[in-house]
């Protein structure tokens, strides 16, 4: 009878080794837990960028408008009969 609970301690010790510390066990899960969330925020941000695109794309597409706008922030587009105006800040 000593024997077996010997037997019995040493397998419920070995049991609680594997689940705590052991392949798969709580430790391993806990740190995918982490890289999940860590995976799940980065997702979060990339799909909100994409989606930004798919706007921008869209409305690249619709009209003329958001060409015109681009144009002029981006490549400083000055139409004919039109007034350029620069403002400086001076500091000092």
């Amino acid at each position: 009878m000593r024997s077996l609970t010997a037997l019995l301690l040493a397998l419920f010790c070995w049991l609680q080794y594997n689940l705590w510390w052991g392949k798969n066990g709580v430790s391993d899960y806990l740190s995918l837990k982490d890289n999940v969330a860590v995976q799940s925020e980065s997702n979060a941000h990339l799909k909100s960028r994409n989606e930004q695109m798919y706007a921008e794309i869209a409305d690249l597409k619709k009209g003329n408008e958001a060409i015109e706008e681009r144009a002029r922030n981006e490549l400083g587009l000055i139409k004919q009969g039109e007034t350029f105006f620069r403002i400086i800040n001076d500091k000092d």
